[in-house]
């Protein structure tokens, strides 16, 4: 037998020629089931011979029979084709279905875990044979590297090579307790906040823009007796008059109703922040992943405007 690299090479049609021909005992009968001509079926089985270097079938003009290289190759033959249809079967009709997994990679904080985490609750109630991954991990995901289907992303978006969908943009507010502006003193420029304890996350340069046309937009670096990439701690804490946050206004709208939180500017402001619902830029997008854009688009955007 020839057992150079060449023969892996060998055409699948080829073998599909050979195992119906053995299956239907007869070159007719396998060119009349594969649509085609008792000649072409007759090369085929020839080249297939030339390439393994063995005779697989001995035929006459009366009869056929498999040779014992035949038939062990035809029982191989005949499960790797079942395996190889049903795979194309399976992968065919996946997108099609409402069922399988989605990997989701998304903010944390009151972003993710209250409004995405509640949109995806109802979504897998409405769809049980959808599986969900949530991530909430907090590094910046490469979608086109990583195993996530969908990004949820605060900020600017830059990468062209996918789906950017606007989702809205998040107001961003500077609170304090009343009782920390009693004990340490009421701000009215961002530059008074190098005097007072910040409670940060990840970003310690603060960044205003005045509502008075005349003055300057003001970056500020701060520091504080706290750090922390969870906006709830961040917000728990300004809510013990520890210091002052700057957070979503989302975290916030309810405590400066009952007084709990206060403005910490009235003619300073912070520049809105997109966020965005990032997928690939795929033709064969799968219904499951379709139905969760959707439903996502549908859910999140009105959630996103604070109502102080």
């Amino acid at each position: 037998m020839n057992t150079n690299s060449d023969s892996l090479s060998t055409n699948l049609q080829d073998i599909r020629a050979f195992v119906a021909i053995a299956e239907a005992g007869s070159f007719s009968k396998a060119a009349e089931k594969l649509n085609t001509s008792r000649a072409h079926m007759s090369r085929q089985l020839s080249q297939l011979e030339a390439r393994l270097g063995v005779q697989l079938i001995i035929r006459t003009t009366r009869s056929q029979r498999l040779t014992s290289a035949g038939e062990a190759f035809f029982t191989r033959c005949q499960a790797a084709l079942m395996q190889i249809d049903d795979a194309i079967t399976h992968a065919s009709t996946d997108g099609d279905l409402m069922k399988g997994s989605i990997a989701v990679n998304c903010v944390g904080g009151i972003i993710g875990e209250t409004l995405v985490g509640n949109a995806i609750h109802q979504f897998c109630a409405e769809h049980p044979d959808i599986h969900i991954e949530l991530d909430f991990s907090s590094e910046r995901v490469d979608l086109v590297q990583s195993r996530f289907d969908l990004v949820l992303r605060m900020g600017v978006l830059e990468d062209s090579r996918l789906i950017g969908r606007e989702m809205g943009e998040i107001l961003i507010g500077t609170y304090a307790a009343p009782s920390y502006l009693a004990r340490r003193g009421r701000l009215t420029h961002p530059h008074q906040l190098r005097e007072h304890d910040c409670l940060t996350g990840s970003v310690t340069k603060w960044k205003y823009v005045p509502t008075n046309k005349n003055e300057k937009t003001v970056e500020v670096e701060v520091s504080g007796n706290l750090q922390c990439k969870n906006g709830h701690v961040l917000y728990q804490s300004a809510l013990k008059g520890n210091g002052i946050c700057r957070l979503p206004d989302l975290y916030c709208q309810q405590a400066v109703v009952d007084g709990s939180l206060e403005s910490v500017f009235e003619e300073w402001k912070v520049d809105k922040v997109p966020l965005y619902l990032l997928y690939h830029r795929d033709r064969h997008q799968p219904a499951r992943l379709k139905a969760l854009i959707q439903y996502l688009m549908v859910k999140i955007p009105p959630q996103l405007v604070a109502k102080i």
